[in-house]
């Protein structure tokens, strides 16, 4: 018995050993196995990070080295690049809340639906009525001695004394009636046949009675206003010998006056005589003027390809001025289109070969990216999508060419570069040879691509330079840290833009790109003439700068222009403006930092 409770002992110690045994076996294997896959999750980790990880300059954004080191171009320590971790596909950027509040973006979302203009928007100008012209002429040939209006715009009334003449011809009929007035009892025919000759020179009963009365002739004779208006040409001046019949003085009543539009092929169909436009003008952005279309042009101007479209308004109050830029709203003039996308006029950029819009791919993130789109038909300052767009697509309505140049700044693709990729600075190859030649090779641009101009006047670009040299001023004021002088430079370039004629842009989308460029930079200009605070100015400079350079771009000014740039400005977002000469000067730090910055491009 004894013997049996031994050996069963000893069986139970050998199981309870073996389970053991076991069991701390598959736990130690579960453990080994849990760290090595540990180690491997670490190891490839960071072998990824350190795959990712690139580093770059502060200075110079283009290079681009897989580890830490100096700048092969200035010499500065590296730092660590974005890795990209917004999850951006390669056409897509980020700009920051900050440059969308400066900027004033606004983003609008499509759908499907009937289209309806529901209004037609014309461009124009304010001209004097031709039909309430007058042209003042003298009725006799002479010399003139004198002139008594000598500036047009001068406001005369009718019976105002215009001019002296010397008239030979009136001397000797003054003598005829002398004579006549003699014989006047016994020749009365005669007499009154002399009277009648000098009435036809247009001398009055009073005049004739005095000359009569005072037995002399008169040498100088008076040409008087023979209607009420506005000197609009001063056709002669003092000393001139004019004949019977030539015109002195054009005279404007400039009580009412026309609206002179162009409308566009398309638009020919919505236009009848007596529709009611409603008038708008920059100088009374508060008031809206009423004109009736009175005349309807039946020639098409083959050369810009438009027909002329007339009103008439009431100019009572003299507020309305010849030559004022006006724009006007027929009501009433619709193009309907079911189940069409449709997109305000002011989100599509066009290059003259391809139109463009900027899409907001997320509501709630400042990301964009750029879309090439097929456009319909326009209705008013709508327009219909044929391709390019999908119902709820988020596109940029205000602020376009501040997000067309923040993607060109970040080597995405935009209206000017549809490849996309950072423009060469030069410097690229050296990178390469550090050992990032693909990165280099990788933000060349294929400028043959980039520079899709449009073709306009010579004139025009004759404008825009003005404006160009106006922003030049201003460039220089701020590269002196001059606020007074910028102040006073930005009012030239807000004047200037003024002065720029739209009507000499003959294709639709150039005059439409025109007006919302001339929009922002005068919007950006007049901000910085009411500023006298330096930063203030030179953040709206960088908005200045981003349509200036979208309009020489697109324009030309006609000579070499340098887009230069600084990647510390905007805090280290980079800023570009124009020069030109090739030396930088940057305007956005001035003496803090005169030589900062790079040519990225030269606009021929």
């Amino acid at each position: 018995m004894n013997k049996n409770i031994i050996y069963t002992a000893i069986a139970a110690l050998a199981i309870g050993l073996l389970g053991g045994y076991l069991i701390f076996k598959n736990s130690a294997n579960e453990q080994m196995a849990v760290k090595d896959t540990s180690d491997m999750s670490d190891s490839h980790d960071h072998s990824n990070e350190s795959e990712a990880q690139m580093w770059t300059c502060s200075m110079h954004p283009q290079i681009m080295q897989p580890e830490p080191g100096d700048c092969p171009i200035c010499g500065m320590d590296l730092i660590p690049a974005e890795s990209g971790a917004d999850g951006l596909t390669a056409d897509q950027f980020k700009m920051t809340e900050n440059a969308l509040a400066l900027a004033n973006i606004h983003t609008t979302k499509v759908g499907m639906g009937a289209t309806d203009g529901g209004s037609l928007k014309l461009s124009g100008k304010i001209r004097e009525n031709e039909e309430a012209n007058a042209v003042q002429v003298t009725y006799f040939a002479g010399r003139i001695e004198k002139l008594y209006v000598n500036y047009e715009g001068e406001t005369v009334a009718k019976g105002k004394l215009l001019a002296m003449i010397y008239s030979p011809e009136l001397v000797s009929a003054q003598q005829e009636l002398l004579t006549a007035s003699s014989l006047k009892e016994s020749q009365p025919q005669l007499y009154k046949a002399v009277r009648n000759k000098l009435k036809l020179w247009k001398l009055s009963e009073a005049q004739i009675d005095k000359i009569e009365q005072s037995g002399t002739t008169m040498e100088n004779f008076p040409v008087y206003a023979t209607v009420s208006g506005t000197v609009t040409n001063i056709m002669v001046e003092e000393g001139d010998y004019v004949k019977q019949g030539q015109p002195l003085y054009k005279i404007a009543n400039l009580n009412n006056v026309w609206a002179v539009f162009d409308a566009y092929e398309n638009q020919i169909a919505s236009l009848k005589e007596g529709q009611e436009v409603k008038v708008t003008t920059n100088a009374y952005p508060n008031e809206e003027f009423t004109a009736t279309v009175s005349f309807v042009d039946p020639l098409l101007n083959s050369k810009t390809r438009t027909v002329m479209v007339r009103g008439v308004l009431d100019n009572k109050d003299n507020l309305l001025k010849p030559g004022m830029f006006v724009e006007g709203t027929i009501k009433g003039s619709k193009i309907t289109e079911e189940n069409t996308l449709a997109v305000p006029a002011s989100a599509v950029m066009w290059t003259g070969e391809r139109s463009v819009v900027y899409v907001k791919p997320d509501a709630d993130k400042s990301i964009f990216e750029m879309r090439e789109v097929t456009l319909g038909s326009q209705a008013g300052d709508v327009y219909t999508i044929v391709n390019g767009l999908e119902p709820g697509d988020e596109v940029v309505t205000n602020g376009t060419f501040t997000v067309d140049a923040a993607a060109q700044l970040k080597g995405k693709k935009s209206m000017m570069n549809k490849e996309g990729g950072k423009t060469m600075t030069g410097h690229e190859g050296h990178a390469g040879m550090q050992g990032n030649d693909q990165a280099a090779s990788g933000s060349k641009t294929d400028h043959s691509k980039m520079n899709e101009r449009m073709d306009v006047d010579k004139t025009f670009q004759s404008q825009l330079n003005g404006v160009f040299e106006a922003y030049l001023a201003l460039k220089n004021a701020l590269v002196a840290d001059d606020p007074e002088g910028a102040q006073s430079s930005a009012k030239n370039v807000s004047s200037n833009l003024e002065k720029v004629d739209m009507k000499l842009l003959d294709k639709e989308n150039a005059h439409n790109h025109w007006m919302t460029l001339q929009k922002e930079m005068k919007s950006s200009a007049d901000a910085i003439g009411s500023t006298s605070t330096i930063t203030e100015q030179r953040d709206h400079f960088n908005h200045l700068s981003s349509h200036m350079i979208g309009s020489i771009q697109l324009f030309g000014v006609g000579k070499k222009v340098f887009k230069q740039f600084c990647p510390m400005a905007n805090n280290n977002n980079g800023a570009y403006w124009l020069s030109a000469v090739e030396e930088i000067r940057n305007p956005y730090y001035g003496d803090a930092m005169l030589t900062c910055g790079e040519i990225r491009e030269t606009i021929e």
